[in-house]
């Protein structure tokens, strides 16, 4: 509760539980565009209503944008009215005379509001679910004046009335001439009605148009089962336009039923009892509905593998009793036109014949899409259409058709010739979604009657396919008629709203308050459940615009019902402004007024048009109003006068923008403590003239995003009192001259620890530089003993070792000197403490080494040569020794080939 804001009291201090409260609220910051929030209006003057003179008040009516008629407010720029209280109903059949031609008001007391029928300004179907409860209602109230309230104008490079109605539905412009100041931008004229009122615009000058709807034509009663049946919305973006829906269920609506059955051979006991009860369907119809008409049709499935038998044979005879008369398997059979003839339904029924087929689900699919996308063959007329689907087993869908090589996806048309779906084999089942969309764009309302097994499978089916029904029918399908007079009446009983596809720029929501006391608030569509007849239901109906639309058009339709509500959508974006004279004085005569804004003409420009270009284009003139052609003009805070900026005025308090681009401030600064550049002094936590006198608090001044401290203080942000007594060693240097000192801490060079930056643990030792002073200011040696002094001046050497960096480095004359390096303040500056005494190793005896090394080679030679000598030795005695063994084994002949004797010995063959 804030002044302003709305109040809520029990009347005459009653306790809350009274019949009767008092919402108190300022008018012009209501801004109910009917519906629910309408309920909260104002108090009607005494004795202004009512021919039955039953009031002591009256109510005065919300317009259709939600602003109150007797308010002298302007409808299309929704003015402010003076504030009034109360609670507000109508009571239809009257006429509040000087009121609103629809509206005939009472302002009800606790017995008025309990003998009815009153209801309430928004809805008359709310109004027993409402009344009842009157804290429902306050609090219904008081949210949607919360969410009017809290509505804001965020606006961005706005410079016309029609760019500020883009912004957002709580932006409005202010016409008036003259509004803005020197310097100030045109998007100041835009912003929230309240603060445009506190800027000194009138109320007759501010431009606000508002999202509202207008009903076209509305007939009630007869069949006409939804009302209005035209609506023309005007739509700003981001600001819903709010119209009531009507259902009222009529008696004895017109009806169409299709009887679609599974042929398949387990239907055959089921086929039986339907060709009985023809006569039986018809006359439940009749019992409903004066207008009831039947139709008839049955399918099996697709006749290719492995869904049917293909061989010949069992194409002519598919049953499995083959002494049994059967009908060839099909896809889908239209049999009997929509007929109210029950003796044609029964001949055309007993005609049918069983069929068979391989698999257990069936072809249901694709005659279902076959009845919906069909309704010149079926016989649909426009009335209530009911589909029953009789089986005793599943379906097929979209992607089981690849199984018989069938891989064109289905098109969702009609293919019916001579009553057949002769195109079954060449497209794929639809898939669910695909026929629940058919079927919704078609009316029609399925009814699956399935044996018990099968109710679980298809009542995961209805919760896809809107407005269905499933029935648990008997094994031979006796009690059909039955089921399909709960399943009417279950799917009748049951509405829902819903509207065609939209762009997305389009969002429209439902809030649905059924007769049964139930509500349901912004849903993707409207539903109720419960619905009698001749009792009517409201659907609130919220359309949103995300931007400025084109005029285009939707439909409204109660799923399963042939009534529809169109809607024509207009665009609500264009400012009607007084000043469409274009009085081009009021310009300096370069111009002409528009919205309370100058459009100069050609070779002129400025808030005036008083710059004039001198031929040079807009964009030269702009150009030297970027700081470089990356930037925005101006920073985006100023506009470019005649190819200079002129920065706006900030609506902050305090701040000023300057620059020649308009790219500094003096608030765009570090903060401390919340406060730029430091926030206020600490003087007793009081403002005095020295902290005003000084914009930052007196701690220092903003300059283009730096802080310039004040004395006394320092910091990025000014946060700390300038001091560096924390920042002395022992010695009183500031940091150890290795760093400086802010906010009274050293901030140490790198390496160096704080908090007065005394060691540097990781920096390397700097011995070796030091080696030659040690060697000189002590043993008066080495590179700088001629000119010490000058050499090593700065660095003094100590009578005594202090703690500090020992090093070990050779002198001149190779021997090993120790000293300790002790840091003074600043960097590189060091004092040496040299030992006394050093390390000097005496030369090695080069000749020993020579000759010692000399010997070793030869010795290891000749050793080398010995150890060769003796393996080759061996190695040869081992060849020999094989080479005598060798010897031993081999055997030679002792006659020489060559040699002939002399001796030659004839044998006599009588003496032989």
């Amino acid at each position: 509760q804030s002044p302003g804001d709305a109040t809520v009291t029990p009347p005459g201090g009653q306790g809350w539980d009274a019949s009767v409260v008092t919402v108190r609220f300022p008018l012009h910051k209501l801004d109910l565009k009917g519906g629910v929030g309408s309920v909260v209006t104002q108090t009607c003057p005494s004795g202004e209503l009512m021919p039955d003179g039953g009031a002591e008040s009256g109510t005065r009516p919300a317009s259709p944008s939600g602003h109150a008629e007797g308010a002298e407010a302007d409808y299309a720029n929704g003015a402010a009215g003076d504030p009034r209280t109360g609670t507000a109903l109508r009571r239809p059949g009257g006429r509040a005379p000087g009121r609103h031609p629809e509206e005939a008001l009472v302002c009800a007391d606790e017995e008025e509001l309990n003998n009815g029928p009153l209801e309430l300004v928004a809805s008359r179907a709310q109004q027993d679910m409402l009344c009842q409860r009157p804290q429902l209602l306050l609090l219904g109230s008081l949210l949607a004046l919360r969410s009017v309230l809290s509505q804001e104008c965020t606006k961005y490079r706005v410079s016309t009335c029609r760019d500020c109605v883009e912004s957002g539905p709580g932006c409005a412009w202010c016409q008036k001439l003259n509004f803005t100041g020197q310097g100030e931008p045109d998007s100041t004229r835009c912003d929230t009605r309240e603060q445009l009122l506190s800027k000194g615009c009138a109320a007759d000058d501010i431009i606000d148009p508002r999202s509202h709807a207008t009903t076209q034509e509305d007939q009630v009663g007869g069949q006409k089962q939804l009302s209005p049946q035209k609506v023309t919305l005007y739509l700003r973006p981001g600001q819903a336009a709010v119209f009531n829906v009507t259902f009222q269920r009529a008696k004895g609506y017109p009806i169409d039923l299709y009887y679609l059955m599974d042929l398949s051979y387990s239907m055959l006991d089921d086929l039986i009892n339907v060709k009985k009860l023809g006569g039986d369907l018809l006359r439940a119809l009749n019992e409903i509905t004066e207008s009831g008409r039947i139709g008839f049709g049955s399918f099996v499935d697709k006749t290719v593998l492995p869904f049917v038998n293909t061989h010949p044979e069992k194409l002519r005879n598919p049953c499995p009793n083959k002494e049994k008369e059967c009908q060839a398997p099909f896809a889908f059979r239209h049999v009997l036109k929509l007929t109210d003839n029950s003796n044609q339904f029964q001949t055309e029924v007993g005609k049918q014949l069983i069929s068979g087929n391989l698999d257990a689900p069936e072809g249901g699919l694709d005659a279902m899409m076959q009845v919906a996308a069909c309704p010149e063959e079926i016989g649909w007329r426009n009335v209530t259409r009911l589909l029953v689907f009789a089986t005793d087993d599943g379906f097929h869908f979209a992607g089981d058709g690849k199984l018989g090589a069938i891989l064109t996806p289905n098109d969702g048309r009609c293919h019916l010739e001579d009553n057949m779906y002769k195109s079954s084999n060449e497209f794929d089942y639809p898939s669910v979604g695909q026929l629940a969309h058919k079927l919704a764009e078609s009316n029609i309302q399925p009814i699956f009657a399935v044996t018990k097994r099968m109710v679980a499978t298809y009542e995961k089916l209805t919760e896809i396919i809107p407005k269905s029904a499933v029935g648990e029918l008997s094994d031979d399908s006796s009690n059909v008629v039955q089921l399909i007079k709960n399943a009417y009446n279950k799917l009748s009983s049951r509405v829902f709203l819903d509207h065609n596809t939209l762009p997305d720029t389009l969002k429209v929501t439902y809030d649905s308050f059924c007769s049964n006391g139930v509500s349901k608030v912004d849903q993707p569509r409207g539903d109720c459940d419960g619905v009698q007849i001749n009792v009517p239901i409201t659907f609130q109906v919220k359309v949103t615009a995300t931007e400025c639309i084109q005029e285009q058009s939707f439909v409204i339709r109660a799923l399963g019902f042939t009534d529809t509500v169109t809607v024509r959508v207009l665009p609500q974006c264009k400012c009607r402004c007084r000043d469409a004279s274009r009085d081009h004085s009021l310009c300096g005569g370069r111009g002409s007024m528009e919205c309370g804004v100058c459009r100069c003409d050609a070779g002129y420009m400025g808030k005036n048009c008083e710059c004039q270009t001198q031929g040079r284009s807009s964009q030269e003139l702009e150009g030297s109003c970027r700081k470089d052609n990356g930037s925005i003009i101006c920073s985006g805070l100023g506009d470019c006068i005649c190819g200079q900026c002129v920065c706006h005025t900030s609506d902050v308090p305090n701040k000023k923008i300057y620059g020649q681009f308009c790219e500094c401030d003096n608030v765009n600064c570090e903060r401390y403590d919340g406060q730029v550049c430091g926030g206020e002094s600490e003087r007793g936590g009081q403002t005095n003239l020295w902290s005003l006198s000084r914009p930052c608090g007196g701690r220092g001044l903003c300059f283009c995003g730096t802080c310039r401290c004040h004395d006394g203080h320092e910091g990025s942000a000014c946060q700390c009192l300038k001091s560096t007594k924390g920042c002395l060693n022992l010695d009183g240097v500031e940091c150890s001259g290795r760093g400086w000192c802010r906010c009274n801490v050293c901030q140490c060079d790198p390496g160096y620890q704080p908090p007065l930056c005394l060691e540097c643990p990781g920096c390397p030792a700097p011995c070796a530089r030091y080696a030659n002073c040690a060697e000189c200011l002590k043993f008066d040696q080495g590179p700088f003993a001629k000119n010490c002094s000058a050499a090593c001046g700065e660095t003094k050497l100590l009578p005594k070792p202090l703690p500090g960096r020992t090093c070990k480095e050779r002198d001149s004359e190779g021997c090993w000197m120790t000293y300790t390096l002790l840091q003074r303040e600043g960097r590189d500056r060091y004092d040496v403490h040299v030992n006394d005494t050093r390390e000097c190793v005496k030369g090695p005896n080069i000749a020993a080494i020579v000759g010692s090394t000399v010997a070793g080679v030869v010795l290891v030679g000749i050793l080398l040569l010995g150890i060769w000598k003796v393996l080759t030795h061996l190695s040869d005695l081992r060849e020999y020794k094989r080479f005598e063994k060798e010897k031993l084994k081999s055997q030679w002949n002792n006659d020489n080939p060559l040699f002939k004797s002399a001796t030659t010995t004839v044998m006599n063959p009588k003496f032989a």
